[in-house]
């Protein structure tokens, strides 16, 4: 086993540990905390961060950033909703989605992997373009109402788990194997670690890199078509501060900002701290301007362990 391998497995597993601890603490100072409507509850409201941030892995782990992603859910849901709303089919609604999620991603690995524009810069100004976008769409309204069908992914059940938890288990599970089986996830690791060496041993990077911020926007559009499900409306100011949570959930997972490391594991198993933070917090009747205080805490502190793993292991 290399020493890569090694300490990513150490870095999950230290995930792992800290969400147990977190359960066991909120389950000794709540006593509806382990209940299993609670538990479902956290599952599901974990679903559209967890999505968003398998998306926002592949990206962290190439070295790139994208702030986008919270703009590209309230652009995509909106998509969907007007074609609904225009008689067209569920699936196709679905896929116009992520189809327009898709899109603006490549136009962000245009401008970071061709026109060479630092990632935070390029996704600054995109984010900043697609809700705008959004809000022209409606006129800064939203569009609701929808039929069974559509609702059904976001509050129905396949034997008994809730549709948006079985979808984020899926993307996750496939996400996991491109990263570990694919050429796509070699190169994704080989470019965050030393995008020169890449390029000297014959990767095409700007076209890797123009995949990878494509599929990142796509899983935005997939995480806008459960919002809008589950809220029966698509609302031009939807995903707002998604993209910090879907850092931050990459981050506490043990993906480093600096690139060329992350697990898919390590992300769900952070997206899943969040939502149980979150959810204890409101258990304990926290305020929510407390609530920012902690995360962001928290926030602070998987960033300072990154680099001082990263320092020992250099």
């Amino acid at each position: 086993m290399t020493h890569r391998k090694q300490l990513l497995q150490g870095r999950d597993s230290g995930t792992i540990l800290s969400l147990l601890v977190l359960c066991s603490v909120l389950s000794a100072v709540s006593p509806h905390f382990l209940t299993l409507p609670n538990l479902v509850n956290v599952a599901q409201q974990s679903t559209i961060i967890a999505i968003i941030a398998a998306g926002m892995t592949f990206v962290i782990i190439s070295g790139g950033i994208d702030l986008s992603v919270g703009s590209l859910v309230a652009l995509s849901g909106l998509v969907a909703a007007d074609v609904l709303q225009r008689g067209v089919s569920v699936p196709l609604a679905v896929l116009l989605a992520l189809l327009t999620g898709f899109a603006a991603g490549i136009v962000n690995g245009v401008l970071v992997a061709r026109a060479h524009l630092p990632p935070f810069i390029a996704t600054l100004g995109t984010m900043s373009v697609a809700r705008g976008g959004a809000l022209m769409y409606v006129g800064g309204g939203s569009i609701s109402g929808f039929g069974s069908d559509f609702r059904f992914l976001a509050h129905d059940a396949i034997v008994g788990v809730p549709v948006p938890v079985v979808m984020m288990v899926l993307v996750f599970a496939v996400g996991h194997v491109v990263l570990t089986k694919t050429r796509l996830g070699r190169y994704a690791y080989a470019i965050g670690g030393n995008e020169t060496a890449a390029v000297l041993a014959g990767i095409n990077v700007q076209m890797y890199k123009t995949l990878i911020y494509g599929i990142c926007g796509m899983l935005s559009g997939l995480a806008a078509v459960v919002l809008t499900a589950r809220l029966n409306s698509a609302q031009s100011v939807a995903g707002t501060m998604y993209e910090l949570d879907a850092i931050a959930a990459t981050v506490i997972g043990g993906t480093s900002l600096l690139g060329g490391r992350g697990t898919m594991v390590g992300t769900l198993i952070g997206a899943l701290i969040m939502g149980v933070l979150r959810n204890g917090l409101n258990l304990l009747d926290v305020p929510s301007y407390v609530q920012q205080v902690v995360i962001g805490s928290v926030i602070i502190a998987a960033v300072y362990i990154d680099l001082s793993l990263k320092r020992r292991a250099s």
